[in-house]
């Protein structure tokens, strides 16, 4: 297997943090979002899409986006378990992890990628190249659903350790990503969350948040 990845990025981190979790080692090839080495050819050849991270495995396929990613791993090395361990678990995880990712993650690149001069002509990803122009209105939008998104997960964190009962999933990694992402557009954690305060210093502390 090799991971094609992007150091910087907050979705292939999502995954490497998820890949630290597990135990294992993957090696990465990185590809330069910033600079837009994900939409040229050789890439694109990898990826048609452009996105990343794209999981290339030893037979040759290959397949994109980070839940897809995570839920190949999580079958193929079951311990221990980041996605639920019985249906009713794995379900709410799969709800939190959805609300992390469009509440957190999506709203951060809304913010982001409508107002950096970089993505002025690339402000959807996946779009393989195609021009897709910025909309400033956008980041106003982007804005009010982060402040939604701490206020639920301070609301979430004050009834339990982690986003989902007492143990750590995808739905914490995808939460603490989307938090240093905001740190981008300069949104960070509200002084008064101390519920989320505590998770997150528990979530830096780990060997997987420098991966």
């Amino acid at each position: 297997m090799k991971l094609y990845d992007c150091a910087v990025a907050p979705n292939p981190r999502r995954v490497r943090m998820f890949v630290t979790e597990k135990g294992l080692e993957i090696p990465k090839i990185e590809v330069d979002i910033l600079g837009g080495e994900n939409l040229e050819p050789a890439y694109l050849a990898v990826n048609p899409r452009g996105l990343l991270p794209s999981l290339e495995l030893d037979d040759g396929t290959r397949f994109d986006e980070v839940m897809a990613i995570c839920r190949y791993l999580e079958e193929t090395r079951p311990s221990p378990p980041l996605l639920g361990r019985n249906p009713v678990e794995r379900a709410q995880v799969e709800a939190a992890q959805r609300k992390m990712e469009f509440d957190g993650m999506i709203a951060c690149s809304e913010v982001f990628r409508n107002q950096h001069p970089e993505f002025a002509q690339r402000s959807l990803p996946g779009t393989g190249g195609a021009p897709t122009a910025a909309i400033p209105a956008l980041v106003e939008r982007g804005t009010a659903t982060l402040e939604r998104f701490f206020a639920d997960l301070e609301s979430t964190l004050t009834r339990s350790a982690f986003v989902v009962g007492d143990n750590l999933t995808i739905a914490d990694i995808t939460a603490f990503c989307a938090i240093d992402f905001a740190g981008w557009v300069e949104l960070s954690i509200p002084d008064d969350n101390t519920a989320t305060r505590r998770w997150y210093d528990s979530m830096a502390a780990r060997d997987s948040a420098s991966a």
